[in-house]
């Protein structure tokens, strides 16, 4: 918690004010039992009336306003707890925006959505005990117990060998929890993981039937947790009974040695009564003590995961003495570009191996290959999506790690593999990158992408609701509004990593002899699995294992390049060949 202290000093006055209210509260009923003994010894003893009443009245008004007190105590701890915990969690957001790719490969989503939630309620809720426990639980216990010795010492040792054994205890109960509690937030982000994936992908566990195999993985994930959280629980469970019953025992032998010491009038009966009062503020306390270090302990847990995050740097920044300038971007160069995502320079490791090319403006560069190849993560390295581990990217003669990462990402165009939308209407959808774009432009791009035929069919156009992630919308009309998204704010260069792959053969060549002008003015760096999708380019690039095995336009390679003409056959036979040159020309 000691590392989330910056995020109360907004706070600072409600963090201040609500310890101060509650050393009113404290104080008050730190009276009462002196208020009760006297009722006692001078009022029920003597028989004087006038004494009980005053006296009583005395204690009603003395507990309105301790009331008063605890309501002010816990309005200003609710305010600084909650502010604090609002903060952290938009700490947290922020911190994850800044996460290079590597980054988030380190944390499973689920773990990040419990860090987010969960976790920041515990040290929430920390703090809000804490602060109305700050003054309550120690002035409390301390006050009752120099108020019980003061009444009488040789009863108050008692209390003070009781307090001495329930503090061992407390602290054995303690150290054997933490790690509990850490076990419990690790099976929670297994749990949360669980369900994302399972809500994810619900409509392929239907299609596929799978819905009885993912409830048995979800249902041990749960058990798991319950299993954990039960034995944690099990300490919890203990430290009340633990404290009582010792307390009590306590309470049991004052009252046959504090009667004894009546009987024989050491003590007076009034003064019995107050330190019994007294001892009960003292359980009062030592429960809330008990409670406040479980919670402590469990939200340590919390805090360290809390922290974790705001601490992780980013893998990838922008160097703060670069000054933020456009990027012309008019040529493109990869000098050996070598990549692992464990960031290692073992060759059995490397995604990537020793890739060059280059590309002006006016260019298309298409890469095709097989699976895994290494296609996606070649053009995630452009935008610094990953940072390479060997060799260089240069943009108009400047190494990329030079140039200032917003204006960077904000020259590349990126229509990536899956067409994700948001939850929002299609023109909110289109206009992601360029918020201020007018309906002319937003039109204009969706027109380009082949998008604004079927936008203009929806029954509020392009103020259609998407669902989440456009599950009301096909494959094809999702990666035409991604497109639309990418043309949108006129890159000058523009990713397509196989952006078409969902589109039939007449809107892919629509849409391919739409962007013949805007590729005249950009650098487009062209995935894609079909042929008849790069068959145009001016350079082909064909990938196998990571690295370029040859490149060249169609008609080159299908002399020369041996897993290119494998690819083509695969794809149309021996018979279609003639065919699909024609289409080139």
């Amino acid at each position: 918690m000691w590392g989330l202290r910056n995020y109360i000093k907004p706070y600072w006055k409600a963090a201040f004010l609500a310890p101060l209210f509650m050393v009113f509260e404290v104080l008050f009923d730190l009276l009462q039992p002196t208020f009760a003994a006297r009722i006692v010894n001078q009022g029920v003893v003597n028989r004087d009336i006038q004494t009980i009443q005053h006296t009583g009245i005395i204690m009603v008004l003395v507990t309105i306003l301790g009331l008063l007190a605890g309501v002010g105590c816990n309005i200003f701890a609710s305010r600084a707890s909650q502010n604090f915990g609002a903060d952290i969690r938009e700490a947290l957001f922020t911190k994850v925006q800044t996460f290079s790719f590597e980054n988030l490969d380190q944390f499973e989503t689920g773990s990040l959505i419990t860090r987010m939630t969960n976790d920041v309620v515990q040290v929430q809720n920390l703090l809000r005990i804490f602060l109305q426990s700050l003054i309550r639980t120690p002035g409390l216990l301390i006050g009752s117990i120099i108020m019980s010795l003061l009444l009488n010492l040789r009863l108050g040792l008692i209390l003070m060998g009781t307090l001495l054994g329930l503090v061992v205890i407390l602290v054995v109960l303690i150290r054997y929890s933490y790690p509990l509690f850490s076990n419990v937030q690790a099976k929670l982000d297994a749990v949360n993981s669980r369900l994302q994936e399972n809500l994810a992908g619900i409509r392929v566990v239907k299609a596929f039937v799978r819905s009885d195999y993912e409830t048995k993985q979800f249902e041990q994930a749960n058990r798991d947790y319950s299993q954990t959280a039960i034995k944690a629980a099990r300490v919890i469970a203990m430290n009340t009974p633990i404290v009582t019953f010792i307390i009590n025992s306590c309470l049991v032998v004052i009252l046959m040695y504090g009667g004894n010491l009546v009987w024989m009038k050491s003590v007076q009966v009034g003064d019995l009564v107050a330190f019994i009062n007294y001892v009960a503020q003292v359980l009062s306390s030592l429960l809330m003590v008990s409670m406040l270090l479980v919670n402590i302990s469990q939200s340590s847990v919390s805090a360290k995961r809390i922290q974790q995050i705001l601490k992780t740097k980013p893998t990838i920044e922008s160097d703060v003495n670069v000054k933020e300038s456009s990027i012309p971007a008019k040529h493109v160069e990869f000098v050996s570009v070598g990549f692992s995502y464990g960031g290692t320079s073992n060759p059995e490791e490397m995604a990537i191996s020793d890739v060059s090319f280059e590309a002006c403006q006016g260019e298309t560069i298409a890469i095709i290959g097989a699976t895994g190849s290494g296609k996606t993560t070649l053009v995630q390295l452009l935008p610094r999506l990953y940072e390479v581990t060997s060799g260089s990217i240069q943009i108009d003669g400047k190494d990329i790690r030079n140039l200032p990462l917003l204006e960077l990402r904000r020259s590349i165009g990126m229509v990536l593999q899956e067409s994700f939308l948001f939850t929002g209407s299609i023109r909110e959808n289109i206009a992601f990158g360029k918020s201020n774009a007018t309906q002319e432009e937003i039109e204009a791009a969706a027109k380009i992408a082949q998008a604004h035929d079927f936008i203009a069919k929806l029954p509020n156009g392009y103020e259609t609701k998407v669902g989440q992630k456009g599950v009301n919308l096909s494959g094809g009309q999702k990666q035409r509004l991604a497109i639309a998204r990418a043309l949108l704010v006129k890159p000058p260069i523009l990713i397509l990593d196989d952006s078409t792959s969902a589109l039939d053969l007449g809107t892919e060549k629509r849409l391919r002899d739409s962007l013949i002008n805007i590729m005249k003015e950009s650098i487009t760096i062209l995935i894609a699995q079909k042929i008849s999708s790069v068959i145009h380019a001016q350079k082909i690039l064909v990938m196998e294992d990571g690295t370029i095995v040859e490149s060249g336009t169609h008609q080159e390679l299908m002399e020369s390049c041996d897993v290119y003409q494998d690819i083509f056959k695969s794809q149309y036979g021996e018979k279609e060949e003639c065919y699909v040159e024609q289409q080139s020309c």
